[in-house]
């Protein structure tokens, strides 16, 4: 049987298999053990799943994981998400959309500590929404900017879908959490520009919040003390070389827990329930890489990935009309399924070509990432949108949905200048170690 054809309707299955609800890892590890026992044979299928799931489970690299995510859970019962918030909110939340801004700017420095965009997302929401609705803002600009504010949760360091995106592709992840950074600060000073342009043509979307004195501005600044003490301990410890990020994510998790415990804010209850969490989550992301690999395998075996980028070359295609191709295909997905399930499912294809054609893999991190970002805000999955309509029930979808296209928008510019501009995400990495 041709290898190829086995391969492309194994891809097909797994697309099938996630639209119709089934578990990501269970869907890729599946039909990746199905196709390759086609391929090879049924004792070599299950020698295989026993080798992945033993060097899968017990790799120290996979470690970071639950470390990172232990770190964003104990910064969490530390309330250091409504602390931010209040700092910046007291510094410009005067200005006409100045509460707005505060969301995404406390949004930008929690996801520095956090790792996860639903989880900033869901807590500035709960923080930043009252808040807004009590000034009288415009329902779809609120929720629009705390949705797309959360998905910044997974383009500044340390972020979850890096460490994927790092171990599926062999990329070292720290060098890929400091090639974040810039990028970030870019998408942060894109979505202000959204809100002051929203507000400039329509000042009734946000009227301007209440005036704080200096005394206040100054005091609130306190809060955040911990945040950049976290941030420049991981963050500037692997810029500095003085960590490895399995190492980094461990003095962080132990960094935010010793903050929270200072702070008086962590009871017994919630440091099981951070623990439990962790380990849940842990196991999630555990099946799906598990599960991917095994694809992976199932992908060397039909040759698709060898086979595509020598049908690319052969046709002299432009690198960058390849890349547009690649890109539209990964805002489509994004609009159908969930972001880690597109990595998994795209990366063993798509990133041997994406070498062949020459792009740097650091540089092709950050833009999936921003790929995946875009997805958390789109219908009509938008996993970000349903979490904060959540919150906000009385409304409708379609108000939140038209709420956030403004910063989609935002996302398609940042990455036009990405692409243009990539020493934007590969200076900082380059320079790291000096």
């Amino acid at each position: 049987m041709d290898p190829l054809i086995v391969g492309v309707a194994g891809i097909l299955m797994v697309l099938l298999f996630l639209l119709l609800g089934m578990n990501v890892g269970f869907a890729m590890g599946t039909v990746g053990f199905l196709g390759f026992s086609l391929l090879t044979s049924f004792g070599t299928g299950i020698s295989m799943i026993g080798m992945v799931a033993y060097k899968t489970g017990s790799s120290y690299t996979l470690t970071v994981i639950p470390l990172f995510i232990l770190m964003g859970l104990f910064s969490n019962s530390s309330r250091m998400g409504y602390e931010l918030y209040q700092a910046v909110n007291r510094w410009i939340g005067f200005l006409p959309g100045g509460l707005a801004m505060a969301t995404v700017l406390a949004c930008a420095a929690f996801a520095a500590i956090s790792g996860s965009s639903l989880a900033t997302a869901a807590i500035m929401g709960m923080v930043a929404l009252p808040e807004m609705k009590r000034f009288n803002y415009d329902n779809a600009l609120a929720i629009g900017c705390v949705a797309a504010g959360g998905t910044l949760g997974i383009l500044i360091p340390p972020s979850t879908i890096m460490i994927i995106y790092g171990l599926l592709t062999e990329q070292p992840i720290g060098t890929l959490f400091i090639a974040g950074i810039l990028p970030g600060i870019l998408l942060t000073c894109l979505f202000l520009g959204t809100i002051y342009i929203m507000t400039k043509r329509n000042p009734l979307l946000a009227p301007a919040g209440p005036s704080f004195p200096w005394r206040d501005k100054f005091s609130a600044l306190k809060g955040t003390a911990s945040v950049l003490f976290l941030f420049a301990l991981v963050i500037g410890g692997l810029y500095m070389g003085w960590f490895s990020p399995t190492e980094a994510a461990g003095v962080g998790a132990f960094g935010a827990l010793i903050v929270a415990l200072v702070k008086r804010r962590m009871t017994g209850k919630d440091l099981f329930a951070a623990l439990q969490e962790t380990a849940l989550t842990t196991a999630m992301v555990f099946t799906i890489l598990i599960g991917a690999n095994i694809l992976g395998y199932f992908m060397t075996v039909s040759q698709i990935p060898e086979s595509l980028s020598r049908l690319i070359v052969s046709q002299g295609l432009n690198r960058y009309l390849v890349m547009s191709i690649i890109c539209t295909l990964y805002i489509i997905l994004g609009c159908l399924m969930e972001g880690m399930a597109i990595m998994v499912l795209t990366l063993p294809v798509v990133f041997p070509l994406v070498m062949q054609l020459g792009f740097d893999p650091i540089w092709f991190g950050v833009i999936v990432t921003l790929f995946i970002e875009m997805g958390l805000i789109t219908p009509p999955i938008g996993v970000n949108v349903f979490i904060v309509g959540g919150i906000v029930k009385e409304v409708p979808m379609y108000a939140i949905f038209r709420g956030v296209m403004p910063f989609f928008i935002a996302m398609i510019i940042c990455l036009i200048i990405l692409m243009v501009f990539p020493q934007i995400a590969l200076f900082l990495p380059r320079t790291m170690g000096r």
